[in-house]
């Protein structure tokens, strides 16, 4: 089961458009934030809310770094590095994947794809593995 922890750096945004709950968003055009899109785009964090469409709510809690559930792209393991897929789910990568961020570790997974798993995130600090 997932769970969530301390949260040393939250932040809210404006969203700038429909954002689901527990996934990776990205900074967007005139200080808005949308969910991740791309395996190679650079998370900002993860929504703790959901947004319904551009603007609503006005702010929109992300978690930057800390503990916090987050949707798996797939089936995950304890340990597995991860890093946004190509829906704003959580994807494991290993060093081969060299365009990747990677953001977090797995503390707690999921039974299967699209379930919650409680990751340790720091979109604050991430790299590629170039």
């Amino acid at each position: 089961m997932a769970v969530e922890g301390a949260q040393p750096l939250n932040w809210s945004f404006v969203p700038g458009g429909v954002i689901r709950q527990y996934r990776y968003v990205k900074l967007s055009a005139a200080n808005t934030i949308v969910e991740c899109s791309a395996v190679t785009d650079k998370a900002i964090g993860v929504s703790q809310d959901p947004a319904t469409g551009a603007g609503a709510p006005a702010g929109l809690n992300v978690c930057i770094v800390g503990i916090t559930k987050l949707e798996g792209d797939a089936d995950l393991a304890p340990g597995d590095s991860i890093g946004t897929s190509n829906d704003g789910q959580a994807a494991a990568y290993t060093a081969a994947d060299t365009t990747k961020y990677i953001n977090g570790q797995v503390l707690i997974d999921n039974t299967a794809a699209g379930g919650l798993i409680t990751a340790a995130i720091n979109c604050a600090s991430q790299r590629t593995l170039a």
